[in-house]
């Protein structure tokens, strides 16, 4: 007779690479905009990785990306961010409230998604440019938006100001009878223009390390 392994039907799954490796931190409603909420996913060597939360409404109703343009404004583009050496100088430097990108949808739709917290810009997601999809398929992963480093100093500090999951949970609990994470909500459309973006490509030392926010 051949053993049959048994499992209690309670065990939980195994934890995500993301869960395992990764703290999430939120912003929901960034800027005011209803349900436009950020994540960012911090690693324990300060690395932090900017994705859409799953209740931002680019991952509800079956959405299609038209366009997805880094370019924030006529002098300054996060295409252009280079970094060099182990301590990562020249990159941009980021404010909580420096945009990333635009997205656009094919119904029009455009949301700015922003840095969330501060921190020198390591790199954006080439990839999603190529394939718009992977940001709706796997936001968490390899639908990133970018990838940011914060000063060593501000590292424990950075997410002060933002949600833990279980904050996070409270406050889609509140949206929505049931609470779910993952049931699309209704949108509201918005008619006035969307926010320009504020900065000028930051100012360049001599030795190639940015000096002001961009």
């Amino acid at each position: 007779m051949e053993d049959t392994e048994q499992r209690d039907p309670e065990e939980r799954a195994p934890a995500s690479v993301i869960d395992r490796y990764y703290t999430r931190w939120y912003r929901a409603d960034m800027k005011g905009n209803p349900c436009e909420d950020h994540c960012v996913l911090q690693h324990s060597n300060r690395i932090c990785v900017v994705t859409l939360a799953e209740t931002h409404p680019l991952l509800q109703k079956g959405r299609t990306i038209s366009r997805i343009n880094y370019q924030i404004s006529d002098g300054c583009s996060r295409l252009n961010n280079k970094v060099s050496g182990k301590s990562k100088r020249g990159g941009q430097f980021l404010t909580d409230f420096a945009p990333l990108c635009r997205i656009t949808c094919t119904d029009d739709t455009e949301y700015t998604i922003f840095s969330c917290i501060r921190g020198r810009l390591l790199e954006v997601n080439m990839s999603i440019l190529e394939r718009p999809a992977l940001l709706l398929e796997k936001p968490s992963t390899e639908g990133y938006i970018a990838v940011i480093l914060p000063k060593l100093e501000e590292s424990k500090t950075i997410t002060k100001n933002m949600l833990s999951r279980e904050e996070f949970e409270k406050v889609v609990a509140k949206r929505s009878p049931n609470g779910s994470l993952t049931e699309p909500r209704e949108e509201v459309k918005k008619t006035e223009p969307r926010e320009e973006f504020e900065k000028p490509l930051s100012k360049q030392s001599p030795n190639g390390t940015a000096t002001e926010p961009c």
